[in-house]
């Protein structure tokens, strides 16, 4: 068995590429990450970034016109990895990974669940098709796991349909779902981005709860900043496509290294800023996916970016400690040959 020191998930050099009438979408442009069992890795960035698009890469459910169309999403299996981008989309061994050992869930369970199905039927399905087992056994396994996340009447809700279920309990049932094979990794899409703020606490608890008592990873894609630190261990922050900045959480909130992370961590409301003071914002807007700045991508909203340099070449992830690196110039000079020629 493979240690669980080795990276249960390892993504290199990910690029995933959208091909339309209009031009070349680089939504993912050459992203790497790992995360080992156990281990809450969020991924951060404005809308747009290529957040998502990372995660549906993952699970090898990229809508067409996009494809993945190089590097690898390494998996590990028992005593070997195999990587995803080798599977076809819907081949018999990628649907034995979704939701057996990959799970997903999204910002709205509501386009999620389906509205003709009830709750219990859904759940049902996955078991009975990644585990084999009878209806009557498919049924109490729904119930029990409706029960463990906090959803109230089980044997009552599991006959339900979506609509039925507030939204706090239509994220619970949806977490429900995800996890009634017992997945190895959890991807979390925004989980609780359209929730109030109560509720949001109370599945963010539930998370943790059930990460530790399950041992799996969880990959978090989010812009919230502060549910990063609340449950992150490391952090990967995207712009345009690209991964600019990653690290354990703490030195990325405390010692940002890139100017991109550095703004969004300043346009965090804090309790100690004095009233009517407007908070930060990053200039600009991220750039059509059409027309991508040459150099450094985010050299046009940058305040430090030096002319000549940020404009021209693009620059290179620069480790600056132990899991910290940086894709920035600011760094370079400090690196010999970290700069492309």
């Amino acid at each position: 068995m493979g240690s669980k020191t080795e990276p249960l998930l390892s993504v290199r050099d990910l690029r995933t590429h959208f091909f339309t009438r209009e031009g070349l979408v680089r939504a993912v442009d050459g992203v790497s990450f790992a995360i080992r069992e156990g281990e809450t890795v969020g991924i951060v960035g404005e809308s747009g970034c290529g957040k998502s698009i990372t995660a549906k890469s993952v699970l090898r459910i990229v809508e067409r016109p996009g494809r993945i169309v190089g590097g690898e999403i390494m998996l590990r299996r028992g005593r070997g990895v195999v990587d995803l981008t080798q599977l076809g989309d819907d081949s018999a061994e990628i649907r034995s990974i979704r939701g057996a050992e990959i799970a997903l869930i999204f910002q709205e369970p509501m386009s999620s669940f389906s509205p003709v199905h009830t709750i219990g039927a859904q759940m049902m399905e996955m078991t009975r098709y990644q585990w084999k087992l009878g209806r009557q056994q498919a049924r109490k396994h729904a119930v029990e796991m409706l029960r463990k996340v906090g959803v109230s009447r089980p044997e009552t809700r599991v006959d339900q349909y979506s609509y039925q279920l507030s939204g706090g309990m239509r994220q619970r049932a949806m977490i429900a779902l995800a996890l009634s094979c017992n997945p190895k990794l959890l991807v979390a899409d925004e989980p609780t981005t359209s929730l109030d703020v109560t509720t949001q606490a109370q599945i963010l608890d539930l998370l943790r709860q059930l990460q530790a008592e399950n041992g799996m990873a969880v990959l978090l894609i989010t812009h919230n900043l502060g549910v990063v630190a609340e449950i992150c261990d490391s952090v990967v922050v995207m712009y345009l496509g690209r991964v600019v900045e990653h690290g354990p959480v703490d030195e990325i909130f405390h010692a940002p290294k890139h100017p991109y992370t550095q703004a969004l961590l300043q346009s965090i409301p804090g309790m100690d800023l004095p009233s009517r003071v407007p908070l930060p914002t990053i200039a600009g807007s991220i750039p059509h996916p059409y027309n991508r700045p040459t150099g450094c991508p985010f050299h046009p909203r940058c305040p430090s970016h030096m002319p000549g340099t940020c404009d021209k070449q693009e620059p290179r992830l620069i480790t600056l400690g132990k899991d910290h690196a940086a894709a920035c110039f600011l760094h370079a000079a400090a690196h010999e040959g970290a700069v492309p020629k």
